[in-house]
């Protein structure tokens, strides 16, 4: 079973997870820098594909669509699977509350909203390297997409945790996050897109 139930949510302060102050700075991270990084890296290898590729323009454009409803199924699949990961053991239970535990126990922390930039940097190049080997040079027209969804979502989960909901349209992307935060850890695990919590049937 998951520990999300017995964390209760603190909206003030933060944890400290490091004894080296060097080690916890580096596990904070202002939000734009993560966002900058995928923004900036899908741009590129969206340019590259476009310029330096024979693959066709409505192609690149498929492609790109296929990129940015994937990361939603990566999203939701690494939230509940990994994030969420069953503690029944001493070591899982401190891998999740390191990995997501504590975003749940300081949900208002601003500075632990997305992975460390060197995190993100690790994540951009490994997954450069396993779609290159395998859909090879259609992975520069695919992981814009990937990568413009991952920026997309640190953006909605930021705001989302970061300011009031407004009231219009989008006060739903509150709504459903909080239902997972506040009333039950255990669906409600789409932050960008609801869409694979109706399909796995874990939508409130």
């Amino acid at each position: 079973m998951s520990e999300e139930k017995d964390i209760k949510p603190k909206h003030t302060g933060s944890k400290k997870m490091f004894d080296n102050p060097i080690l916890e700075k580096l596990s904070r991270t202002h939000i734009s820098i993560p966002i900058s990084i995928y923004a900036l890296t899908g741009i590129g290898l969206a340019t590259y594909a476009y310029k330096y590729t024979n693959i066709q323009t409505y192609l690149i454009a498929i492609l790109f669509l296929l990129g940015m409803i994937a990361f939603t199924l990566a999203e939701y699949w690494v939230h509940r699977s990994v994030y969420h990961i069953d503690t029944d053991t001493e070591k899982k239970k401190k891998f999740q509350y390191n990995v997501h535990g504590v975003h749940h126990e300081y949900p208002k922390d601003k500075t632990r909203l997305a992975m460390p930039p060197i995190i993100s940097i690790i994540i951009v190049l490994i997954l450069l390297g396993l779609f290159r080997l395998l859909i090879g040079i259609y992975a520069f027209a695919f992981l814009p997409g990937f990568f413009f969804g991952y920026a997309g979502y640190l953006f909605i989960h930021y705001i989302v945790h970061a300011y009031p909901a407004p009231k219009n349209f989008f006060k739903f992307f509150w709504v459903h996050h909080a239902q997972h935060h506040y009333k039950d850890g255990l669906s409600a695990f789409g932050v960008s897109s609801p869409f694979w919590d109706y399909v796995f049937k874990t939508m409130p």
